[in-house]
């Protein structure tokens, strides 16, 4: 039976960047941030059961699980420098972790972000992965959620709804035919944050977040840390058009409420216009202006097909 280092040396042990101290010692080292940027770091927990279903394929996990880190530096305005990798898993079954390592690998290499060490453990359950992604930032100029002013325009990148509704669907909540699963399902299975995108906004946008749980709760989350409101048109929202068939109550709160999005929803002044809509052609990023931030406080939402209820959920809770 393979041990854990084992397991490590075969599936995790990559080249690093030159100059840097990856996996293989009791701690990565990494090239100094400049005195003029900042280090950005974030960590985000993947359960089996809660966050993935016990047969999703291992390599869309191995990319899901870093992608839901670097949509944070990519909310941020950071460029990846590298992350470290904690997973616990039943069994060393290398079938599996090859497939898995496979799908982490290839989106580290597409966005920059080398692996430089973890962990690995045994788990007497499901498997649980831990991601930690680090980043790099200019000083000062990071993409807070406390910075929208009234009078920005509200944007967002990608499109809106298809992760929940594959998850709706796989779960047995909606009903679709396969093709319409097949055009749904890649969107909750891979998302694809656009991370260089967001790196470039810095100097451009002045407020920004992720939508891992919701537009509506994480566009709340912009609008309380910078103590004003908003309006957004629901008719300009990026709905993804393989929802076309599905109910209009259903779409609504895929579009509004739904999770696993790890798109981008950021604040700009008018006069940025221009500048976002080049720099998204430059970089094959689908953006849309939605609304606008008010001076008045609380989320207006107009122009919905079903009527808005206050009972209804904000968005994903993992203790709700």
């Amino acid at each position: 039976m393979a041990s854990e280092f084992d397991l490590i040396a075969r599936h995790f042990k990559w080249p690093a960047p030159a100059g840097v101290l990856g996996v293989g010692d009791d701690c990565a080292l990494l090239l100094p941030v400049a005195s003029d940027r900042r280090l950005a770091v974030t960590t985000d927990l993947l359960i089996e059961g809660r966050h993935f279903l016990p047969d999703a394929d291992p390599e869309a996990l191995g990319h899901k699980a870093l992608a839901v880190n670097v949509s944070d530096l990519a909310a941020m305005g950071a460029t990846p420098i590298g992350c470290v990798l904690g997973l616990s898993v039943p069994r060393a079954d290398h079938a599996w972790l090859e497939r898995f390592a496979r799908g982490f690998r290839t989106l580290a290499d597409a966005v920059g972000c080398p692996l430089v060490g973890g962990d690995t453990t045994r788990s007497l359950q499901g498997t649980v992965i831990s991601v930690t992604a680090m980043g790099e930032v200019p000083a000062g100029a990071a993409l807070t959620r406390a910075a929208a002013r009234p009078g920005d325009d509200i944007w967002i990148t990608g499109t809106l709804g298809a992760a929940h509704m594959a998850l709706e669907v796989l779960q047995g909540r909606e009903r679709a035919t396969p093709d319409v699963l097949a055009a749904l399902r890649p969107f909750l299975d891979r998302p694809e944050p656009p991370v260089a995108f967001g790196a470039h906004l810095i100097g451009i946008a002045h407020a920004a977040i992720d939508i891992s749980d919701g537009l509506q709760q994480d566009l709340g989350h912009v609008l309380r840390a910078s103590g004003c409101g908003a309006e957004i048109d629901y008719a300009s929202l990026p709905v993804h058009p393989a929802l076309e068939g599905f109910a209009a109550a259903s779409v609504q709160r895929a579009v509004l409420n739904g999770g696993d999005v790890y798109q981008l929803c950021f604040t700009a002044s008018a006069a940025m216009r221009q500048r976002i809509t080049e720099l998204a052609g430059r970089h094959g990023v689908r953006v849309s202006r939605v609304g606008t931030i008010t001076q008045e406080g609380g989320l207006r939402v107009t122009a919905c097909p079903v009527p808005l209820s206050p009972d209804d959920p904000a968005g994903f809770d993992h203790f709700g």
